[in-house]
């Protein structure tokens, strides 16, 4: 007799890996016959993390201080960070309400999973970061999608119309992965006020927070700075994989809004991972000794944009050059093609691997009952590709030369 899965098992095996790694995947096995292939589709940085950060991890494991430590991370560390927000991102916080946490993506998902109640919908910017679905969906929320402008921000008025109520939280993703918006002061108020209006959490994934290139990085938890602690909507989350390229020692941080969240968040990373390792988080250390090196990081990508993106612009792939981040959506639809099928050609005959959009614009399908229907690509994304211009520059500058000469062969056909 066939048996079926028990209902409690239907939302996770509805929900597939990320189209990322499927590309990761497909990128690896071509490498293995064209080592001479190009690489613009994962965020792995041309440079890496200070050397002093290996040395005090080594250190730190081989002096044994990497045993059981608090739930919430090693005080020295925390109190840190609580002066790194203060200094850098005019975010007031005290330890009590800080976590660290094993990679910015595991305090992420801990935190929805503080902020959700049954049938709770999150709002979700249409082009997204797919492993921020993922993690919504896994904690149980709803999706509910906003607009963007055309140049990938938020819509205020967007996310007023869609909003119901149900609605308990607003994701902010700037500079955002995959499109590179930055949210300017203005925006970043009026999504504030219309979270603070409704009574909503705001979750504000701050990744690439140095690398905003059109003026200084905002937090949207500095428009609450000495507001009581007991009335605050921004969770902000950090991460060490970008600015000191510590992406593979899954080092980040949770700075919570609310007391009450706090005592909820350290049960659940209880229950999650008891404590994070206590060798990286020496190295985070090390790390905020050398931030001197995070200006040189934020050039170098900087200067990345400038000179290969800038065709881009001129063929009429983008509207603009991207405010932030690491990476950029290409409007391939021109060419007549598909995100999967330019893709696929540009890898296959061009020796090039980019990501197809449509996985970064998938939306869930439910039924009446509340399950949800496997997730597939597609959207409003499916014209376009993601470029990861964080990359060696001689590389990007060859793949993107030969991506705009795929677009202008097809236009012409």
């Amino acid at each position: 007799m066939t048996q079926t899965a028990p209902p409690w098992f239907a939302r996770a095996s509805a929900i597939p890996s990320s189209w990322l790694y499927e590309s990761f995947r497909i990128a690896n096995e071509r490498e293995r016959e064209h080592p001479g292939l190009i690489k613009l589709h994962v965020g792995e940085p041309a440079f890496g993390p200070p050397e002093s950060v290996a040395k005090e991890f080594a250190a730190a494991a081989l002096d044994g201080r990497a045993r059981y430590i608090d739930v919430q991370g090693l005080m020295e560390l925390r109190e840190r960070l609580v002066d790194k927000l203060a200094t850098v991102n005019g975010i007031d916080t005290e330890p009590s309400r800080l976590f660290v946490t094993p990679g910015s993506c595991q305090g992420l998902v801990a935190l929805m999973r503080c902020l959700v109640e049954p049938g709770a919908e999150i709002l979700l910017p249409e082009i997204h970061w797919p492993v921020h679905l993922q993690q919504a969906l896994l904690a149980g929320f709803r999706p509910v999608f906003y607009r963007l402008d055309e140049h990938f921000a938020p819509d205020p008025e967007s996310i007023r119309r869609v909003a119901t109520p149900a609605t308990r939280l607003l994701l902010l993703n700037t500079p955002s992965n995959p499109a590179g918006a930055v949210a300017g002061l203005p925006l970043q108020r009026a999504l504030y006020d219309i979270a603070d209006e409704h009574g909503w959490q705001i979750i504000s994934d701050e990744a690439y927070e140095d690398f905003a290139f059109s003026g200084p990085h905002l937090s949207i938890a500095a428009l609450e700075r000495g507001r009581p602690a007991a009335e605050r909507l921004v969770n902000s989350v950090f991460t060490f994989s970008k600015g000191p390229a510590m992406t593979g020692y899954r080092l980040g941080y949770v700075a919570v809004s609310r007391p009450e969240i706090a005592t909820t968040m350290r049960m659940v990373q209880e229950a999650n991972i008891i404590a994070p390792s206590a060798p990286v988080q020496y190295a985070g250390i090390a790390a905020l000794d050398a931030s001197g090196d995070l200006a040189g990081n934020h050039d170098y990508v900087r200067g990345n944009r400038d000179a290969a993106l800038s065709c881009l612009v001129d063929e009429g792939l983008l509207p603009a050059l991207p405010g932030g981040g690491w990476y950029v959506m290409a409007d391939i639809s021109s060419t007549g093609m598909t995100g999967e099928e330019f893709t696929a050609e540009l890898m296959i005959h061009h020796d090039v691997v980019v990501v197809p959009g449509s996985g970064f614009s998938a939306r869930p399908e439910f039924g009446h009952d509340g399950s949800m229907q496997p997730l597939r690509p597609g959207g409003v994304a499916s014209g376009l590709v993601r470029i990861a211009f964080c990359v060696d520059r001689d590389q990007l500058i060859t793949g993107v030369e030969r991506l705009v000469g795929l677009v202008r062969e097809k236009r012409q056909q």
